[in-house]
């Protein structure tokens, strides 16, 4: 007996710290590095753009100056009216030659962080997957990914941009009139940017309160339509709309309260460029009575204003934009430092299947550290037998099945597959040598072939019919008017439970591994499928070592080695005949299995011949 303390492991996986928007940018970097040619390219383009941009005011000055002149020549505003046509196609042409050098980055660095993200979800622990919320997390992903490219866009076609040319039209203004100018010009800048950072600041919890009602939303309606069987058993459909209107509510207050502040940023911001258009021009009309400017210089300096001050006019909606996306993809990043409970060691090799005898040594296992689930639990399944597994619910069974597939380490004791510890072992490979038919069987909502074909998905088209055959729904499928092609739906629900666990094992046998585990292989299954399909898994489970879980006992009667379980602990062990002639704990549950056989038989009798 094992007197092993169980760790006191935390109930749920923990929240990864927040790294805040440097170290969001920080992560980003190394996805856009592999481009860093292009993005020079497209701040090249960016540059040329904003030169041409700010050419333009300049070529009007002298297109007004050359025709309101006493000596007005034709061919000056001629040559002028050329160029000013060439500016503006040039200001559109390198703009667009960016938005085509950039839009690859974008898109990879989006693909990419995906990626990483998906092969990241997959590599975490069971624990992690059972205490998630589908819909938020994937509204986390979906912005977090979305995030990036509205970062990236928005800094680069806009940000930058704007910043660039302010400090172009800054310097201009200095040297080209009086200081005045520019002090006028930065001190509205100043004084726009802070009250639109600040009032943008208090706006941005009101968007954290809209995403947070939105994925809340979202995982009640999906897990409510998930479960869309149960509503209806319960007659529950107001209870859930009035669950999922709960959430909307919450995120309709939180949309007001948004687009309300929105619209005082949007009256500080034209209050602030109405006072500062107006001293600018006040200091230009003042400089034309005085004879030191022309009507030109008030046409350019207007000209300078408009084309500053309109992209300005969206900087509290470009830095809103800009820090949700930070905090969208902070949120998706922190995903990705979610620690994987159970990580291959480092250069690991690959498990050497020899015959794959499995070894449960003293083995102690707790989910949360506070329940016991497995204590001192030791057997084994020589290469080539078959080892049973019973008990009553609760009693341990079906977690020998996830420890073996290491979704779990074990607390205590090892686990080993021909002699080799499953931990020092690569994951993968632990896993490619292991078949299951789980009790719930879980389909892709996808056709009948892809369900099977998932087992080995290189496997030929006639491999996948004689897998069928085995598994008997061969028949079945070719009855379906769309054969192969037909759709199980959501969760392989448009099949019944017995034919979702016909396509799980054909899956499983199409897989072909040296270890098998049944974990209630046949419990959906009625009594005449399941002696057919009995007789088949015994028949494909002779050479392979095989490891039945179940309660149904008449399914193991030529196991060559029975266990029996309850709460956690090995209580009997020994062949069918030895277990019988006990009289102990598997007895008991032998004779009340063909008790309720037994009356099971003689209602359904009399209801045959009432």
């Amino acid at each position: 007996m094992s007197t092993a303390t169980l760790p006191q492991d935390p109930p749920k996986t923990p929240e990864p710290p927040a790294t805040g928007d440097a170290g969001v940018i920080a992560k980003l970097l190394p996805y856009l590095w592999e481009y860093r040619g292009r993005v020079a390219l497209a701040i090249g383009f960016l540059v040329t753009a904003k030169v041409a941009n700010l050419g333009v005011p300049l070529i009007m000055k002298g297109i007004v100056d050359g025709l309101s002149g006493p000596k007005a020549v034709l061919a000056v505003p001629i040559a002028l009216l050329a160029a000013y046509g060439l500016l503006r196609m040039s200001s559109t042409l390198f703009n667009e030659l960016r938005d085509v050098v950039f839009v690859k980055v974008a898109q990879r660095a989006m693909r990419r962080v995906a990626l990483e993200v998906f092969e990241h979800m997959h590599s975490l622990s069971l624990r992690f997957h059972l205490e998630r919320q589908t819909g938020g997390l994937t509204r986390d992903i979906e912005r977090g990914t979305r995030g990036i490219s509205t970062l990236l866009n928005f800094m680069v076609f806009s940000v930058l941009p704007t910043f660039f040319e302010i400090a172009l039209v800054t310097g201009f203004l200095i040297v080209k009139f009086d200081v005045w100018f520019g002090v006028i010009t930065v001190g509205a800048l100043v004084l726009y940017i802070a009250a639109t950072f600040l009032i943008s600041e208090r706006r941005i919890h009101h968007r954290r309160a809209m995403n947070e009602t939105d994925s809340k939303a979202n995982t009640r309606a999906i897990d409510s339509l998930i479960n869309y069987e149960t509503v209806k058993y319960f007659g529950n459909e107001a209870f859930e709309a009035r669950r999922y209107d709960e959430s909307l509510s919450r995120y309709e207050r939180a949309v007001v309260l948004s687009e309300t502040s929105l619209g005082f940023l949007n009256t500080v911001q034209a209050a602030i460029i109405a006072l500062t258009v107006s001293l600018l021009m006040w200091r230009a009309s003042d400089g034309i009575v005085n004879g030191a400017l022309t009507l030109g210089d008030l046409v350019m300096v207007n000209a300078l204003l408009i084309q500053l001050y309109i992209p300005l006019n969206f900087l509290g909606v470009l830095y809103r934009e800009i820090k949700q996306s930070l905090t969208d993809m902070e949120k998706m990043f922190r995903l990705l430092s979610v620690n994987r409970e159970v990580e291959d060691k480092p250069g690991a090799p690959a498990l050497a299947v020899q015959g794959g005898a499995i070894r449960f040594e003293n083995v102690d296992f707790s989910y949360d550290g506070r329940r016991p689930i497995l204590s001192g639990v030791d057997f084994e399944v020589p290469a080539g037998a078959t080892v049973a597994v019973v008990g009553a619910s609760g009693s341990g069974k079906s977690t020998l099945g996830r420890l073996l597939f290491r979704f779990y380490d074990v607390q205590g004791g090892r686990i080993t597959i021909d002699g080799q510890d499953i931990r020092d072992v690569t994951q993968l490979s632990v896993r490619s040598a292991i078949g299951i038919v789980p009790q719930d069987t879980v389909l892709f909502n996808d056709t009948i072939y892809y369900n099977i074909a998932y087992g080995r998905p290189l496997a030929t088209r006639e491999e996948i019919v004689e897998t069928a055959k085995v598994a008997h729904i061969l028949e079945f499928i070719e009855r379906l008017p769309d054969g192969w092609e037909t759709s199980v739906g959501e969760r392989g629900l448009k099949l019944s439970g017995g034919e979702k666990q016909r396509v799980s094992i054909a899956r499983t046998l199409l897989k072909d591994p040296p270890v098998m585990i049944f974990d209630e292989a046949t419990s959906a299954l009625d009594s005449k499928t399941e002696k057919g399909i009995q007789a088949e898994l015994s028949e494909i489970s002779r050479d392979r070592t095989t490891l039945m879980i179940t309660h149904r006992l008449s399914t193991i009667v030529d196991a060559d080695e029975i266990l029996v379980m309850d709460a956690g602990r090995i209580v009997e062990r020994g062949g069918f005949r030895s277990l019988m002639a006990k009289g102990g704990r598997f007895a008991e549950m032998w004779q009340l299995q063909q008790q309720e056989e037994a009356e099971g038989a003689g209602d359904g009798a009399e209801k045959g011949q009432a």
